[in-house]
C-alpha cells in the first residue's frame, strides 16, 4: 500500500514538471497568468494609447487624471493629452474638452467610466481663429491614425465654445455631437464687451490679434459661430446647450439664446438646460446624466 502511494505522489510529480515546462506562465505583481491571458499586452498595444508612440516616434510623459491614465505630448509644440478608459469601449468613442483642462470634469470622468477616452488639444489665446483650427486638425488626424472613433463629441466651456463650432462647422461629418456650456458664440459679446456683458480689455485686444482685425472691423463681423451653422444641421449634428440665465459674462441673449433660436429655425437639433438664477460659474452638472445620456445617444447614431 505504501508502495502504490509513493508510485501516485511520482506520477503527480512528474505530470507537474511536464505541464510546467510546457504552458508557460506570466506573473504580474504577485499573481499568476496563464497563457490564456497573454493577449492582454498585446490588445493594450493595439489601443488608442498604445499606438500613440508609435505615431508620434516619441515616449508621451504620463500622469494621472481622476485614477485614469492620462498621457501627454506635443503636436508641433502644441501640448495634447490623451486620457485613456480602462476598458475601452467598442469604437473607441471620445470627448473632445476645448479649453479649462480639468476644470468641472463630471462629464468627461463619467464617460471614461463608459470606455470613452478624453482628448485635449491646447488652442488658449487664439479664439477659435483659423489658426485654432489648423491645430485642431492636425490633432484630429493623429486621432484617426491612433485609432480613435471618426466622430468624436466636442465640449466647450465658456470661450471653448468658439472652436468648437468653428472646428464643427468646418468639418460637420467629422462631429457626433456638441455640448456647449455657458459659451461664447460671438466675440462682441466675450471679450468684446460690446452689449450688456462686463467683458475683458485684455482678453479682448489677445482677441484682435488673434483675428489681425481692428475693432472697428468687429462692427461688421459675419463670420463667426452663429454665422455657420447651415452645414451642422444639414450634417444633423445634435447640440447641448447648458445655460445659466444670470451670466453676464456671457450673456445668454448674445450668445446661447441666438444660437438655441438660430439651430432651431434652420431645422437643427438642440438641447438646452437652462438654470435660473445661476451666473456664469458654475459649469457642468454636479449630476452628469443629462449629459451622458446625450453624449450616449449622440454616438449611438454614427
Amino acid at each position: 500500500m505504501l508502495h502504490f502511494n509513493r508510485s501516485r505522489l511520482l506520477l503527480r510529480f512528474c505530470f507537474a514538471i511536464f505541464v510546467s515546462s510546457t504552458v508557460p506562465v506570466f506573473l504580474v505583481a504577485d499573481a499568476p497568468v496563464s497563457s490564456g491571458q497573454t493577449q492582454s499586452a498585446e490588445t493594450v498595444s493595439n489601443t488608442p494609447a498604445g499606438q500613440l508612440e508609435t505615431h508620434l516616434g516619441t515616449k508621451p510623459s504620463s500622469g494621472d487624471f481622476h485614477g485614469f491614465t492620462q498621457q501627454e505630448f506635443e503636436l508641433d509644440g502644441v501640448a495634447c493629452k490623451l486620457v485613456s478608459p480602462t476598458t475601452p469601449a467598442p469604437t473607441a468613442p471620445w470627448i473632445w474638452r476645448a479649453r479649462f483642462w480639468g476644470h468641472e470634469p463630471q462629464l468627461d470622468v463619467a464617460l471614461l467610466n463608459q470606455g470613452w477616452h478624453v482628448c485635449f488639444c491646447d488652442i488658449a489665446d487664439l479664439f477659435g481663429n483659423e489658426t485654432a483650427v489648423q491645430r485642431w486638425d492636425q490633432f484630429y488626424d493623429l486621432s484617426q491614425q491612433i485609432g480613435l472613433h471618426p466622430q468624436p463629441l466636442l465640449e466647450g466651456m465658456s470661450r471653448g465654445g468658439l472652436i468648437v463650432m468653428r472646428w464643427a462647422s468646418a468639418h460637420p461629418n467629422q462631429v457626433c455631437g456638441i455640448y456647449v456650456d455657458n459659451a461664447v458664440m460671438d466675440v462682441r459679446s466675450w471679450p468684446g464687451g460690446k452689449g450688456s456683458g462686463v467683458g475683458a480689455p485684455r482678453a479682448w485686444k489677445t482677441c484682435l490679434d488673434a483675428y489681425q482685425m481692428t475693432e472697428e472691423q468687429t462692427e461688421t463681423i459675419d463670420d463667426g459661430p452663429l454665422h455657420r451653422l447651415d452645414g451642422l444641421v444639414k450634417a444633423g449634428v445634435p447640440i447641448f446647450a447648458m445655460i445659466n440665465e444670470a451670466d453676464n459674462v456671457v450673456p445668454p441673449s448674445e450668445n446661447s439664446d441666438v444660437l438655441v433660436k438660430s439651430y432651431r429655425e434652420l431645422g437643427g437639433t438642440i438641447q438646452e438646460m437652462r438654470r435660473p438664477g445661476l451666473g456664469h460659474h458654475p459649469h457642468s452638472l454636479k449630476d452628469p446624466a443629462p449629459l451622458v445620456k446625450f453624449a450616449v445617444e449622440a454616438i449611438a447614431k454614427q
